[in-house]
């Protein structure tokens, strides 16, 4: 009995481990196969870089030759089957992009208006700015108008003046009122001569009616106003054409904008201006602009931008501050792509952008340098390098290209992609074609800044060598170069025909002696 449960037991055993090879057993070898495979290429294409030095590039890990930081994994970009992706893109992990806010615009074409804004002051119509002027000489007996800002109406008594040659000229009429039968012609000269005092012909009949010269004459106002400038007080002598008053009318005034050199040639007269007063909030103003000064302010780079508007309520006051906006029409950019202008990264006189590579599974972004047009305030025209349609970065610009730099690959900083990996021990790559950058160290004499820039113009002449750096303190050059096109050993040839000892070549004892004497290094 114990013998068939225990042969039982076994058949059971050995069916259930056939059953369970059948099921696990084919499944989970290839995996291991494939798995050990793709790990064993990964670790074959890794890059080893420098944070601080991404020019770094090493096929095994160690510290950079430079700043002897450990050297960091290089992340790449790969591959994926079946898509087509840019070498020079650079990819982030949707975690990476989330982190990073990366943010995206499809770009499409409009006819765009730039929106320019001005500011500026209130200034009175000067073309209605009068002076009010004494017709006589003679002393001020009375003035009603007592301080700048009051307001006068045409016709008003505005002061009295004492004056003898008035007198003269009033008894002179009445002598030739008693002669008119006999001598009209002295009549009509005498009442001319009043009226060139801008008498009335009223004032004048009054005078012949009453037979009495009188030696106070009312001034009356000629126009509408307000006093800006009072010029006399009571009791002061005036002659013939002396200003009293200058009256200025505020029913229309003058907003006067300054517009910088930029600006100028989106305007043009004619064109309409809304503005509103910081005096009266909410309250839009509007007119069209009626000058512009041709003459540019040499101290402020600005022009004078006049818009006249109309005060029938008088809420205009002269000196209130003033913000204008004006569209202008961009005809010559019509139907143009325009941009955010937070897509934009500026590197001197390059303009770059990243745009989304399309049809990928992963995010992709390409380095793509672009020319711009007019700005219109929060977005640029572009002229070229981005189509319709195409998706640029809008948020997080910097993060991508922060990216790029670790990857060696263009950016703001690199307009061409970084060289390629060299290995560990300065051994070449077996990829053929690859350059090789290596790092090395002479010792190179020298005293001054002079010598400095002549060692390192020296150094960087040599074809392959890309940077090259002069320590005076410790009489070390580091260079960064080709290992393919030169060597330390040409390096220090070339330093030492500058004039400069460097390692075991001397510099020729003419060349040494022609440099100035404060690059005299040898004792």
């Amino acid at each position: 009995m114990k013998t068939k449960e225990i042969v039982i037991c076994i058949t059971i055993l050995i069916t259930g481990i056939f059953l369970g090879w059948l099921l696990f057993g084919g499944r989970t070898s290839a995996p291991d196969h494939d798995v050990s495979e793709h790990a064993h290429s990964s670790a074959e294409a890794q890059v080893w870089t420098c944070s601080m030095h991404p020019q770094i590039r090493q096929d095994q890990p160690g510290k950079c030759p430079i700043c002897a930081m450990d050297l960091i994994p290089l992340k790449t970009s790969g591959s994926i089957s079946g898509e087509s992706i840019d070498p020079d893109a650079v990819m982030l992990s949707e975690e990476a992009a989330a982190l990073a806010n990366i943010q995206t615009t499809r770009v499409s074409r409009s006819n765009p208006l730039k929106e320019l804004r001005l500011y500026g002051t209130i200034q009175a119509n000067q073309s209605l700015l009068r002076s009010q002027t004494s017709h006589v000489s003679g002393r001020i007996e009375k003035l009603f108008i007592n301080f700048d800002g009051e307001s006068v109406r045409a016709g008003q008594v505005i002061a009295t003046i004492y004056s003898p040659d008035l007198l003269n000229a009033q008894q002179e009429l009445l002598e030739a009122v008693k002669m008119k039968a006999t001598q009209p012609a002295l009549l009509a000269a005498a009442r001319e001569k009043l009226r060139l005092w801008k008498l009335t012909d009223p004032q004048i009949a009054a005078i012949e009616q009453s037979g009495e010269a009188s030696s106070l004459i009312d001034i009356e106002a000629e126009t509408n106003g307000v006093v800006v400038d009072k010029k006399v007080e009571q009791g002061d002598y005036v002659n013939q054409g002396s200003v009293l008053f200058d009256l200025a009318d505020l029913s229309s005034v003058w907003a006067v904008f300054d517009a910088y050199e930029a600006d100028i040639p989106y305007l043009k007269t004619g064109d309409r201006v809304e503005y509103t007063l910081q005096a009266l909030p909410g309250k839009v103003f509007s007119g069209r602009i009626s000058f512009i000064d041709p003459i540019l302010d040499r101290m402020t780079r600005t022009v004078k931008v006049r818009v006249e508007t109309a005060n029938t309520e008088f809420q205009l006051k002269p000196e209130m501050y003033a913000t204008a906006i004006v569209k202008a029409s961009l005809k010559q950019h019509a139907d143009e792509v325009v941009i955010p202008k937070t897509a934009v990264l500026w590197t001197g006189k390059r303009s770059i952008v990243y745009v989304k590579q399309p049809a990928a599974e992963k995010p992709f972004f390409t380095l793509r340098e672009i020319e711009l047009g007019p700005s219109l305030g929060d977005s640029y025209v572009v002229l070229s390098g981005i189509d319709e349609g195409e998706e640029v970065v809008t948020s997080g610009v910097f993060s991508i290209d922060a990216s790029a730099q670790l990857e060696g690959k263009r950016s703001m900083m690199n307009n061409e992609a970084m060289p390629s990996v060299s290995g560990h021990t300065g051994q070449d790559i077996p990829e053929k074609g690859r350059q090789q950058t290596k790092h090395g160290m002479l010792k190179v004499e020298g005293l001054c800044n002079m010598c400095k820039e002549r060692i390192e113009t020296a150094a960087k002449s040599v074809s392959g060598v890309l940077s090259a750096s002069w320590d005076a303190d410790s009489n070390e050059l580091h260079v960064n170069y080709d290992g393919a096109k030169t060597s330390p050993d040409a390096i220090a040839k070339a330093v030492a025909k500058s004039g400069h000892d460097a390692d075991k070549y001397k510099a020729d004892d003419k060349v040494y002696n022609a440099l100035p004497g404060c690059c005299k290094y040898r004792k």
